[in-house]
């Protein structure tokens, strides 16, 4: 008997919001999400492991993975605290799931862990992933030994730090890595959870906090060879109330964008990020024009350890709820 967080009948929530796990044949010749929470447990046979499972299914979502937002994740987090749950599990599609287990990461602060999981083969196909990612992530949500993490991101039987993980390939089924030098924080084998990459945690600069009532709109424009200035002259001028640039290496620009980027930083917060998605933003390396000395200099926010994306969510959070970015920026330097 694989190991929960409780010494009686282990008691989960299943949470389903979509994406191509919860997909079927439509009248368009592909498919769209379809299943609900019920029948992804079903399929994933939790009832072989846990005879006595108590489960409950809540549908917040039926939606592809690119319209999942971070209000329906705010609802996720809002079921785990009034949840008698041991452990949620949330489905959806794999086209944002790195970013839904971040925000998990940074909102949830109940004492119930959210293990994020979906498929890359939609039920119709050979092989579909989704059941036994539903069964790893249900094994990983009700396990002791994930009492202290806020959220996970599990696939291909493969626990995910959601501050590193990122979706690295279109189709396959081990599509999610964390990067060239950390990897996974563990694995599930034999029904039962390894873990033994567990992060130390701290508490989320957005715990306890009241939900915003509106959520702010951050740009997040990638800069490459040749970039127009025009692109960060329209987001300047467009009503946005943050922006993240993700610049080339570890967060440099173009000379000919220093302009821009100075009027955009006079004009809202903005946070400067590396688009290769690994390592941290550079501080103190590279003193010519363009390079992130000068661009800290002129205001910007370093991004960290936290890809652009990642670094949208929280510049989102960060101004939705009031909170000075480069506070809030500094728990992930």
């Amino acid at each position: 008997m694989p190991e929960s967080s409780s010494h009686t009948a282990p008691h989960l929530l299943l949470t389903a919001l979509g994406g191509t796990i919860a997909s079927t044949a439509n009248a368009t010749g592909g498919v769209a999400p379809a299943l609900g929470g019920a029948e992804l447990a079903a399929a994933a046979g939790l009832d072989g492991i846990w005879p006595d499972l108590q489960a409950d299914f809540t549908q917040v979502a039926q939606v592809s993975s690119a319209n999942v937002t971070l209000e329906m994740l705010f609802d996720v987090v809002d079921l785990a605290r009034s949840s008698a749950a041991d452990g949620l599990v949330l489905t959806q599609g794999t086209d944002t799931l790195e970013e839904s287990a971040f925000g998990l990461w940074l909102l949830n602060d109940s004492d119930v862990h959210i293990a994020a999981t979906g498929a890359m083969r939609n039920p119709t196909l050979p092989g579909a992933d989704g059941p036994a990612n539903v069964r790893a992530a249900a094994l990983t949500a009700l396990s002791d030994r994930v009492g202290d993490l806020p959220a996970s991101l599990v696939f291909d039987d493969e626990v995910h730090d959601p501050r590193f993980v990122t979706k690295s390939h279109a189709t396959s089924t081990a599509a999610f890595s964390s990067g060239p030098v950390l990897g996974a924080i563990g694995w599930l084998s034999e029904n039962t959870l390894h873990l033994p990459h567990a992060p130390q945690t701290s508490p989320s600069p957005f715990a306890g906090l009241p939900r915003p009532e509106r959520l702010k709109d951050i740009a997040l424009v990638e800069v490459g060879m040749g970039e127009p200035e025009q692109t960060l002259e329209l987001i300047a001028g467009s009503g946005f109330a943050g922006a993240v640039i993700s610049g080339v290496g570890g967060g440099h620009v173009p000379e000919s964008l220093l302009p821009a980027v100075t009027r955009l930083a006079e004009a809202m917060p903005v946070v400067l990020a590396s688009r290769t998605g690994s390592g941290a933003s550079l501080k103190r390396t590279y003193g010519y024009p363009g390079g992130e000395i000068g661009l800290l200099e002129a205001g910007l926010v370093p991004a960290g350890i936290l890809d652009a994306r990642k670094a949208r969510i929280v510049l989102t959070l960060a101004l939705s709820f009031g909170l000075d970015p480069a506070e809030v920026f500094a728990h992930f330097a």
